[in-house]
């Protein structure tokens, strides 16, 4: 696919950690059309919890395929899943999955609190969390990586990153979206007949959930169809 004339991106979306291989892993930062980012789940940061749920690795295991990653392509964007209040987490368990997202960084997460399905393992599983308390966690963890994106987000000020443009901004009608290597969305003011090209666009501002930009020299920017 990678050699195929016009195809502009290609984007690996997720897999589960146990399944990522070397020779994937070798594809990021060899590939150039290979967009720099992967959804890579870890759901837990305690091995004890990873067990419970047959995950089929360890925490140190899933850093070790970050790390790997990182190595292979320096940019590239780690984003992830995380489940708080699983069948017996403890407080040490919690503050391990904390440990490893402090530690790793991700640049976004979808987060949940666990919630029991009927006619599965985890249903029958001992030590219940309660409620209350796994929302509490929830919050807490979702209030970490809140400041950990943000970071991430500001330190994209002042660079000009490609951007395939997708739509008009649920911001402004005036304002177009899209999407970096990365799949930042970046809101910049331009023309709806920039959708679905390629365009370079300098970030001015990184929020919470996505970048401000602009487009340098607008007016003879040059924008490439998909």
């Amino acid at each position: 696919i990678n050699g195929i004339d016009g195809i502009r991106r290609i984007r690996f979306v997720t897999s589960h950690p146990k399944d990522l291989s070397a020779e994937l892993i070798d594809c990021f930062g060899r590939l150039d059309k290979l967009c720099e980012q992967i959804h890579l789940p870890f759901q837990a940061g305690s091995d004890n919890v990873l067990k419970l749920m047959n995950r089929g690795y360890t925490a140190d295991e899933y850093i070790d395929k970050v790390v790997q990653l990182r190595s292979r392509c320096s940019d590239i964007a780690v984003t992830t899943d995380c489940i708080v209040g699983f069948p017996g987490e403890d407080e040490e368990a919690f503050e391990k999955t904390m440990e490893l997202v402090r530690f790793v960084e991700f640049d976004g997460m979808f987060s949940f609190a666990y919630s029991p399905r009927k006619h599965t393992v985890a249903s029958t599983l001992p030590e219940k969390v309660l409620r209350g308390v796994a929302l509490e966690r929830l919050k807490h963890l979702q209030s970490t990586q809140k400041g950990i994106t943000l970071k991430k987000n500001k330190a994209m000020e002042g660079k000009t990153v490609e951007v395939l443009v997708e739509d008009t901004s649920k911001i402004s009608e005036e304002e177009l979206t899209g999407r970096t290597r990365t799949n930042k969305i970046v809101n910049f003011k331009g023309h709806r007949d920039m959708i679905g090209a390629t365009c370079d666009v300098e970030i001015v501002k990184g929020c919470a959930n996505s970048l401000k930009g602009e487009r340098p020299n607008q007016g003879g920017i040059a924008c490439l169809k998909r």
